[in-house]
C-alpha cells in the first residue's frame, strides 16, 4: 500500500481518489499530529465487507473446505451438456 502525507493528499485530491478507483489500491494517508488514514473505493470496501462476512460464517467455510475436496478428487458435481448450454444462453 502507498503512503503520502495529508498535505499531499490534500494537494492532489482528486488525483489520489481517481487513482485508489481506478487501480484498486488503498492509499494510506499519514498525518503527523494524529492517526494515519486509508482511502479506499467503495467497490473494494464492499467487497472486503463480503469476504469478512465469509470468512467469518463458519457454515460458509465448512462449505468452501468441502468443495475444495470434491473438486481436488475430481468428484464433484458435473453438468449435463443441456445445463452447460443454458449457461451459455445467459451470457
Amino acid at each position: 500500500m502507498d503512503s503520502i502525507s495529508v498535505n499531499q493528499f490534500r494537494e492532489k485530491l482528486k488525483h489520489f481518489v481517481e487513482t485508489v478507483i481506478q487501480e484498486h489500491q488503498p492509499l494510506k494517508v499519514t498525518r503527523r499530529n494524529g492517526e494515519d488514514f486509508v482511502v479506499i473505493s467503495a467497490e473494494d470496501w464492499s467487497r472486503e465487507q463480503e469476504t469478512l462476512y465469509i470468512l467469518q460464517n463458519q457454515s460458509l467455510m465448512q462449505q468452501i473446505a468441502e468443495s475444495q475436496i470434491t473438486h481436488q478428487a475430481k468428484t464433484g458435481y458435473k453438468p449435463s451438456a443441456e445445463e452447460l448450454e443454458k449457461l451459455k444462453e445467459i451470457k
